[in-house]
Formats: structure tokens, sequence, C-alpha cells
């Protein structure tokens, strides 16, 4: 028996699952879905229509979001690259794995004893691609050929972790290079290389899709941009007429227009679920390079404008087009929520996140699993929000700020504030400017319980 006769020997349908009204059941559909994650680097939660509203067009994610639902209130654990990216792929928190930060080039990275998204679906028959920025690990044991991925490409870390970097020549003994399934295929990344990342990425995955549309998959696209240093291909240069962050974001937008019109033309629109969303906040340091978000602080911080997402789901099958959901969710869900549709088990290591898929798909009286939802800087622990999203506790801790802000692609300066333990009511103050320690008693009570009890278990 090959694969596909495995998979169509499971007779797995929609109708296992439960469903809002509104909502079409393919129940012609053998195979379980299809998975894409496209995930940004450094956007704002502004950035894109209709979150924002910025001076550049995104008529792609535009339509992304009428035919899927709008998220308002997506958290990801901790506002830094490596960080975000090891808990989307492990469904743990940073305080289980120790990924935290950024990691610098030749760390080792997330240890293999926790799994992937990719190596779980593998498990059922998927197909499995990642073609971006991978920032979790460039040791062998921990490239993406080694944690469950058939076909790579991308950097292996940031991208502004190269000579070029302004200010610093902390990486000149580091080129950056560029791979291809576990090799090698540019030694020194140019700025010339740099301007055509995200059209290669874009064209990887399209391929794949493709070649893969007789079989499920997993295809994850965490893009290099609009992480600075900032380029775009000729096609997009001064396109959006909003200088080059708008350029950059332009040709994101066509990315994901690319990849939504694979899907379709392949004939694969209603069994995927697309997830679309950044891995933090905006690096506010770059000022006019730097994306936008109406919440407090940003990238590098605990408030919600670093921890705080813009997210879209779409899934023509479960989830009702053109709808907005103010749930709160958290990124560590998405490794369970997707075992759960492909009908795989969980693996043996550890998974903090909870299979959400009723919250996303808007079943009727769906609640969000977890009690809360930790969220730390680095090592230190800062605090935690309410499955619900309702109450935030920042416990007592220092945090950057922006002084005055840089440009061209030059950072500015922060300045060290601090925060004493602070309750806030995210439903009627979603910016964090009024602390009500005093007047829910009870409430900051039970919080402060729930996060002594993490930090004891999760920072000893």
């Amino acid at each position: 028996m090959n694969r596909r006769e495995f998979l169509k020997s499971l007779g797995l349908t929609a109708a296992a699952i439960a469903v809002p009204s509104g909502c079409k059941i393919l129940t012609s559909e053998k195979r379980p879905p299809n998975f894409v994650v496209i995930f940004l680097d450094d956007s704002g939660w502004a950035d894109f229509k209709p979150f924002g509203n910025p001076l550049y067009d995104t008529p792609n994610v535009n339509r992304l979001v009428n035919e899927g639902c709008r998220f308002t209130q997506f958290y990801v654990p901790q506002a830094a690259c490596s960080a975000s990216r090891a808990a989307l792929l492990t469904g743990c928190y940073p305080g289980r794995t120790k990924v935290f930060g950024a990691h610098l080039p030749r760390e080792k990275g997330l240890s293999p004893k926790y799994a992937t998204i990719a190596e779980v679906l593998k498990n059922k028959g998927y197909s499995t691609g990642v073609f971006g920025k991978w920032h979790v690990g460039d040791q062998p044991e921990t490239r993406p050929p080694a944690r469950g991925f058939d076909e790579s490409c991308g950097l292996m870390y940031s991208n502004d972790m190269w000579k070029y970097h302004p200010g610093t020549r902390a990486f000149d003994k580091w080129p950056l290079q560029f791979w291809e399934n576990g090799k090698i295929t540019i030694q020194d990344v140019t700025p010339e290389d740099q301007k055509k990342l995200t059209k290669k990425y874009t064209e990887h995955a399209v391929d794949f899709i493709k070649r893969n549309k007789n079989d499920p998959f997993f295809l994850y696209v965490p893009h290099s941009m609009p992480h600075v240093p900032l380029f775009c291909s000729k096609k997009f240069d001064g396109k959006s007429g909003a200088g080059l962050y708008g350029d950059v974001i332009t040709e994101i937008d066509w990315s994901v227009g690319q990849i939504t019109k694979a899907l379709k033309d392949n004939g694969l629109e209603d069994n995927t679920l697309v997830v679309f969303t950044s891995d933090n906040g905006p690096w506010i340091s770059y000022g006019n390079h730097a994306g936008k978000t109406p919440f407090r602080e940003a990238k590098g911080t605990s408030f919600d404008g670093g921890k705080r997402s813009a997210c879209i789901v779409k899934y023509p099958r479960m989830i009702k087009a053109g709808s907005k959901s103010d749930k709160a969710w958290c990124s560590i869900d998405i490794l369970p929520t997707f075992a759960a549709l492909a009908k795989s088990e969980l693996p043996e290591s550890p998974v903090d996140g909870k299979n959400v898929f009723g919250l996303i798909s808007g079943k009727p009286g769906a609640k969000n699993p977890h009690e809360y939802y930790p969220f730390s800087i680095l090592s230190e622990f800062q605090g935690i929000i309410s499955g619900d999203g309702r109450w935030k506790l920042q416990l007592p801790h220092k945090y950057i700020t922006l002084e005055k802000p840089g440009k061209d692609g030059k950072p500015g300066k922060y300045n060290i504030a601090k925060i004493e333990l602070s309750l806030f009511d995210m439903k009627n103050d979603p910016y964090e400017t009024t602390n009500v320690l005093d007047k829910y008693p009870d409430i900051a009570a039970r919080m402060k319980t729930f996060a002594e009890n993490h930090k004891k278990t999760f920072y000893k």
C-alpha cells in the first residue's frame, strides 16, 4: 500500500469535527488537510489592511481576510526571533525549551528532544517544506533536514547578522550563508542576494505546492522581511509610493497572493488551512524602516506592542469567510491544533499548547482551554495573560523604551524604564495605560498565584 492509499484508507473527513454554522463540508474529500504557515519577521500589527491603515495597498492580505477569519488578539510568548520560532515549531514555552532571544551564528539552538510540527506531521505521511529564515539552530542536528523537513532553503539566522550591519564588526567572522536542502549554495550573501530573498522563498513555496498537490503537506514560509536590513526585488522598488518599508510589505503581499493562487490553481484551496502572522511586533528603533503597532512599546518587550501580532486563518472547509474574532490564543497552540486536524498523535516530548480549533473555527460556546499564557524576555519571566485575554499581570521588571528612532537603516536610541507589579484590563484598556491592581484584588491574587507557580516550574 502506498502513502496515498494508506491515507485514503483512514477515511478522514471534516465531519468528525464540529462545524460552525455557515461553513461548508467537503464530504467527498478523504485526505487530511494541508497546512501553510506564513510567518513574517518584525512585522507590525498595523502593517496590513484592515488591521491598520497604511499608505500602501495590501490586496492579497485583504483577500485572505475576506476569505478567512481575522484574529485581533493573537500572541507570541516572547517578542524575539529565535524564542518565537521555537515556540511556534514545538508548541512549548520558551521557559521549557530554553530558547531565548535571538541566537547568534553557530549557536546550537533548539534541542532535538523537542519535536517540531514537521516531525509530528511526517508521522502521518505529510510532505514538509520550509523556505525562509530558520533561526533555531545552525548545527547539523538542528538544521531543517534534521528537524523533519523534506525540503528547505533560506538563511540560518537573521539577515542583519552580516558584515554590513551598521556600527558593529561582530559578524565579520561569520559570513551570512544561504542554504538549500542542507547545503550552502551562497557562501557570503550580498545586498543583491538579499533583494531576491522574498522572491526566492515564494518561488520555492509555489513549486512545493505544485509538486505535492496529490499528498498532504505542511508548508512553512518564515520570511526574512521586514526585519532590517530591508530589501526588495527590482519589480517592487518604489512601487508602494510609501518608501522602502512599504515596498517590502508590498512584495510580501505579492508573495501571499502567489502562494494562495497556487493553492487555488491546484485544487487545494478548500482543503488547506493557512495561517498568516508575524514572529513579534515591529523593531521601532529603526524608525522609517520599521512597522507600526497601536499597542504599547514594541519588539523586545512584554507589552502588547511586542507580543501581539496580526493573524489571519483561512480554512474554507471549516472557517467562515470574512469573519473576525477577538478571542485570544497563542502560537504555541498551532502544533497541537494541526496535530488534531491531521489525526496525528502528539509527540512524547512535552507540549504546552492546546488544541484550540473550536475557538479558531468559531464553534458556539468555545473557550480557550488555557488558564494563562506566560511571557518573557530573554531568560526573564515577566508575567502572564489570562487564557481569555482579559487580564494581564506584569511582574516588576525593566524594559526598553524608545527615546529617538533611527532612520534609513540605522538604529535609534533606547532608554531603560521600569514597571512595577501591574494588572491591566485588556478588554477595556488594550494599550496597558492603567494599573488596576488595587481595583481587582481577587483577580490580581489569582493571577499572581499562576505566575508564582509558573516561575517555580520553569525558572528554577
